[in-house]
């Protein structure tokens, strides 16, 4: 219990549990070892949220809870990717992880709309460029995978939204995460349904873990600046 109130132990043993997984990965059968060191990761970061919020509003905390436990589950389904009904309910598990991660993420302080602007041009054209890559491969899971990028758009948006409204340490911490997020789910969509990419299966998993890693220790962080009065 005493490692996860401390911030330095429990990064050291994050990242151990991590790399584990990623040399699991590497050199053992899925069945069983990485039905144990996958879900390590998430348990992990929920033990370590749950012990060290200090946000008093239920409904963030649940937004987080609901959000970890959606990874979670996601995280399981989706080691035997490339059996179909497994990697639907995967896809279905995250939809809803980063729904429920844009609710925790949104608030109603006022910004400026033209900051917003060049950078969602620049997020359109991002996915624009990866679902145009594999348009062509992914058939019955277009539509899925055009929402799943369509909501990491938005909860990329959030992270954006929440300079100036929170302390600039979780803004950070929050806002590097989901770019990472966004880097491993391009490379899982790449790897799953186009081709395979250099160091991919070490790469998506060390982007997944320190993307999970710093949104939620950026939510710990999280302070508030200005006034929020977002009913969720």
């Amino acid at each position: 219990m005493r490692i996860l109130k401390n911030e330095k132990k429990f990064s050291i043993l994050f990242f151990v549990i991590l790399t584990i997984d990623i040399l699991v990965k590497l050199n053992l059968q899925s069945f069983p070892y990485r039905y144990i060191s996958k879900p390590a990761i998430t348990i992990l970061l929920f033990l370590y949220y749950y012990f060290n919020t200090t946000d008093k509003r239920k409904k963030k905390k649940l937004w987080v809870i609901l959000a970890l436990l959606s990874f979670l589950i996601g995280d399981i389904l989706i080691i035997e990717h490339t059996n179909i009904i497994l990697l639907s309910a995967s896809i279905l598990l995250f939809f809803l992880a980063k729904i429920f991660l844009s609710l925790r993420l949104s608030h109603r302080s006022d910004f400026d709309i033209m900051r917003l602007i060049p950078f969602s041009i620049i997020l359109f054209a991002y996915t624009v460029f990866i679902v145009s890559l594999l348009y062509n491969s992914i058939k019955n899971f277009f539509v899925p995978a055009l929402l799943s990028f369509f909501i990491s758009l938005l909860l990329i948006q959030f992270a954006f939204l929440r300079r100036g409204v929170v302390n600039r340490v979780s803004y950070l911490y929050v806002f590097i995460g989901v770019i990472f997020y966004i880097l491993c789910e391009s490379m899982m969509g790449i790897k799953t349904f186009r081709m395979d990419l250099p160091m991919q299966d070490i790469l998506i998993m060390l982007f997944y873990g320190i993307s999970l890693y710093l949104i939620i220790f950026g939510i710990v962080k999280e302070h508030r600046t200005g006034n929020d009065i977002n009913p969720f």
